[in-house]
């Protein structure tokens, strides 16, 4: 059991590091990027590409691994089943589209420009983690629970 939690971490790791990698190649972890994608005025077409090249692969792997019984390292698959649009979504949504627009950042790009020591991104990471907990405290008073 330790040996496969090991195998599913350092598979985990190696992942996010590579993740990491194509985001700060491709640029999105530069705010100015994502903000010149998002203003018509001044448009940046590079996030298009590099959406486009994951949805190209997903569209190809996906189909291929769910062909298996289960994943490499796990008994059973774990995906999703709802389909119900709740106010927790669409909440949700919404606070991630305008952070995203207002600041740049999501949190996979905010997590790999920590490394540069860039101080909005140290702030965005921050907030983020203030919000979740902030999310976490209110959620039942919200009655947004699922």
């Amino acid at each position: 059991m330790k040996s496969n939690l090991f195998k599913q971490n350092a598979v985990s790791f190696v992942v996010g590091l590579v993740f990491a990698i194509g985001l700060a190649v491709s640029g999105m972890t530069q705010p100015q990027k994502i903000i010149s994608f998002l203003n018509p005025s001044n448009w940046d077409a590079s996030l298009l590409f590099v959406m486009l090249g994951a949805l190209g692969v997903h569209l190809i792997s996906y189909p291929l691994i769910r062909k298996r019984k289960s994943p490499l390292l796990e008994t059973k698959w774990h995906i999703p089943t709802r389909q119900d649009v709740t106010a927790r979504l669409v909440l949700g949504s919404a606070l991630f589209g305008i952070g995203w627009g207002l600041a740049g950042f999501c949190p996979g790009p905010a997590l790999t420009s920590l490394a540069s020591g860039d101080v909005k991104s140290l702030l965005f990471v921050a907030t983020m983690i203030f919000g979740m907990l902030l999310f976490k405290k209110t959620e039942a008073h919200l009655k947004l629970k699922e």
